[in-house]
């Protein structure tokens, strides 16, 4: 008899927990169709400020390559690729080639300020504390990095960190100046 009722309750509790499952299903949207940037489609646009306080969009570098990186102090994957990236940002002219790396650091300047002088980096580092931009483009993880073409297209998605001084980054680079 015993054995009966808790039978019935387990039964009980799963039609419930199913029942409200379904439910909410229609409400909740997989993290992988939030806001997640398409290859091919437009940048979406957005406006942040540097470590000197100045307001940077990415419109604003319209007829250039953009590496659009996003990164953290605490990530360690960035902090290995941040030197490789410097590498390839000195390779570039500034009127063809533009890094962009958006900070989720919720500490703001006080921890990449610090980052930036002990690497000696010298692209722009803008901060996204709130992590609006970040889920915009639907970074899920660190280090991501988006290429964007000189038309403000999204040509490439890169997840986790790459060699940025290789040879392939280089090419990547060229490959895109020249659409």
């Amino acid at each position: 008899m015993m054995r009966l009722v808790i039978v019935g309750i387990v039964a009980m509790l799963m039609v419930t927990l199913v029942g409200i499952g379904e439910a909410a299903a229609p409400d909740i949207l997989p993290v992988v169709e939030r806001n997640a940037v398409k290859l091919g489609e437009p940048a979406p646009n957005f406006r942040l400020r540097d470590l000197n306080g100045h307001s940077v969009s990415l419109s604003d570098l319209r007829g250039k390559v953009v590496l659009l990186n996003f990164w953290a102090t605490w990530c360690g994957p960035c902090r290995v690729e941040m030197p490789a990236m410097e590498e390839l940002y000195r390779t570039f002219s500034r009127n063809d080639f533009e890094i962009l790396a958006v900070s989720t650091d919720a500490q703001g300047a006080s921890v990449t300020r610090p980052f930036q002088q002990e690497n000696h980096l010298t692209f722009p580092i803008l901060h996204d504390a709130d992590y609006r931009v970040g889920l915009t483009y639907g970074a899920r993880s660190l280090p991501m990095t988006f290429m964007v073409d000189r038309q403000g297209i999204v040509r490439h998605q890169i997840f986790g960190a790459r060699d940025w001084a290789a040879a392939e980054a280089h090419q990547l680079v060229q490959m895109l100046m020249k659409s």
